[in-house]
C-alpha cells in the first residue's frame, strides 16, 4: 500500500489525494450505503484505524472555498494535523499560508511553507531561540501578540541585536459584550477596541527587533457555534440572534481597529474568522483571509449549522471484542473524547451499524464502550463499529495514520503528526 511518508513526498500526496479534483457524486448523503462502503472498503485492516474519505475530502476543499467566496482561506493546522493535506490544500488556487497553533509546530511545517501564523501566543523559549537565529524561518514564521509582556520574552531569550528580526501579528478581541448575555466567545486577548489596537501597535512599532505584519480577530462565537442543534430549536434560534447581532457588532468594530492599526502599520493581512463563519466573515471588508480548517475533514461538531453540511471526510473503526448481555455489545476503546466544555457534544458519534447508542452510566471510556440497541443484538467479537470524532484535527492524536479511501478501494496512507513523530500540544 503506497503511504506520504513526510515532506519529501509531497509530489505523491498529491497524486493520492487528488484535491484538485471535484467529486461528481456525494455518496455520503446515502449513509448506510457510504458507510458500509467503507467497511467493505477496508476490510483487510485491523482497528483501531481512522480513515479519510477523498471523495468527501475534495468535496469540502471546494465547498470551503465556494463559501469563502473569494476570500483567501489560511489553513487552519490544528484541526487537521496531517502535513500531506495540508500542503496539498496550498497548492489549491484559494488557499494561502497555514495557522499553526504552537511555534515548534511552525518551524516544523515552515520547513516546507514559507507563510505560517502562529495563532496564540509562544513562551517557547528553544522554538524563539531557533526562530531567532534563523533568517528563513524569520521571513517564514510569524508569531502572535497581544500584550508587551510576550515582546518581553523573546528579548529575554535573545536581545535584537543579536537575532534576527521577527514579525508580529496582533490579535483583537472579537468576542461579544452583550448587554443581555454578558461575555459572548472565547477568552483570548485582552485588546477590544480600535484604541488599544492602535496603542499596541504603537508600541510593537517603536520596540527594536519586532515588525507588526498583521492583525487577527477569531469570532469564536459564530465560527465555533452551531446554530442548528438537533432536538433543540429554541437554542438554534436564541444561537441565531446572538450570532447576528455579534456579527453586525464585530465588523464595526473590527474594521475600526483594522483602520487605527493601518495609519501605524503596513499591515500585509488581517486574518479573521473559521469554518462556521466563512460566509459572515467574507463580508467584512477589513478582513483579507479567512483562518479556516475543521471543515476539511467534516467533525460531527459541524452537523449542527444550518449554513453548511461538511460531507464526513474523517472516521474511525473500532472492534467489538465481547458482549456482557443479549442487547449489549463492547467496544475496545471508543472514548475519544473532544475539548471544551464536558458535555454529550463532546463524544465521539456512532455512524454505523445504524441503531447503536452508547450506555447512558458508562459512555465511550478509555479501553470500552459498550453500546446497547437492536444492532448491539446481532454484533459479534470481530464485527466493527464506525465512529466520528466531534473536532476534526484531535482525532488525529490518536492515530498514526489515516487509510485513503477512493471510491471502495484503500488506495495508501498518509501520517498525522502524530505518525510522522510530533507531539505539539
Amino acid at each position: 500500500m503506497p503511504a506520504v511518508q513526510n515532506a519529501a513526498d509531497a509530489a505523491q500526496g498529491a497524486t493520492l489525494l487528488g484535491l484538485d479534483r471535484i467529486p461528481e457524486a456525494q455518496p455520503w448523503l446515502e449513509t448506510g450505503p457510504f458507510w458500509s462502503s467503507l467497511d467493505r472498503a477496508t476490510a483487510e485492516l485491523d482497528p483501531p484505524f481512522g480513515v479519510l474519505s477523498l471523495d468527501a475530502l475534495r468535496h469540502n476543499a471546494h465547498d470551503m472555498l465556494r463559501r469563502a467566496g473569494g476570500t483567501p482561506i489560511r489553513v487552519a493546522s490544528k484541526s487537521i494535523r496531517v502535513r500531506s493535506v495540508i500542503e496539498e490544500l496550498l497548492q489549491l488556487p484559494g488557499y494561502r499560508g497555514v495557522l499553526g497553533y504552537t511555534l515548534a509546530e511552525a518551524l516544523w511545517l515552515a520547513e516546507t511553507v514559507d507563510d505560517v501564523v502562529v495563532g496564540y501566543p509562544t513562551v517557547d523559549r528553544a522554538a524563539i531561540r531557533h526562530l531567532a537565529t534563523s533568517p528563513e524561518l524569520a521571513a517564514r514564521v510569524t508569531i502572535m501578540v497581544d500584550s508587551p509582556a510576550q515582546l518581553d520574552v523573546v528579548d529575554a531569550v535573545l536581545p535584537p541585536a543579536l537575532r534576527e528580526n521577527i514579525r508580529v501579528c496582533l490579535e483583537l478581541d472579537a468576542s461579544w459584550n452583550s448587554a443581555v448575555l454578558g461575555h459572548i466567545g472565547v477568552l483570548r486577548s485582552p485588546v477590544h477596541d480600535a484604541d488599544a489596537a492602535a496603542s499596541l501597535a504603537q508600541y510593537i512599532e517603536g520596540r527594536p527587533g519586532f515588525t507588526l505584519v498583521g492583525m487577527m480577530a477569531y469570532e469564536a462565537q459564530i465560527a465555533g457555534v452551531g446554530d442548528r442543534p438537533v432536538g433543540k430549536p429554541l437554542d438554534g434560534a436564541v444561537k441565531r440572534w446572538m450570532q447576528s447581532q455579534s456579527i453586525e457588532e464585530l465588523h464595526a468594530r473590527r474594521a475600526a481597529a483594522v483602520a487605527a492599526v493601518r495609519r501605524i502599520a503596513d499591515l500585509e493581512f488581517v486574518n479573521g474568522g473559521g469554518t462556521g463563519s466563512l460566509e459572515s466573515t467574507h463580508e467584512d471588508g477589513s478582513v483579507t483571509e479567512i483562518g479556516a480548517g475543521s471543515g476539511i475533514f467534516g467533525g460531527h461538531l459541524f452537523d449542527n449549522y444550518s449554513r453548511f453540511t461538511p460531507a464526513p471526510a474523517a472516521s474511525f473503526a473500532m472492534s467489538i471484542v465481547r458482549r456482557p448481555a443479549p442487547d449489549t455489545a463492547t467496544i475496545l476503546g471508543g472514548g475519544w473524547i473532544a475539548s471544551g466544555p464536558p458535555a454529550p457534544d463532546r463524544l465521539p458519534k456512532i455512524v454505523w451499524p445504524a441503531g447503536l447508542s452508547l450506555a447512558p452510566r458508562e459512555s465511550a471510556g478509555e479501553v470500552q464502550t459498550p453500546v446497547t440497541g437492536r444492532a448491539a443484538r446481532t454484533l459479534r467479537p470481530g464485527d466493527r463499529v464506525w465512529m466520528r470524532h466531534t473536532k476534526s484535527g484531535e482525532l488525529a492524536e490518536h492515530l498514526n495514520d489515516y487509510a485513503l479511501v477512493d471510491g471502495d478501494t484503500v488506495v495508501g496512507t498518509t501520517p498525522t503528526y502524530r505518525g510522522e513523530g510530533k507531539a505539539f500540544l
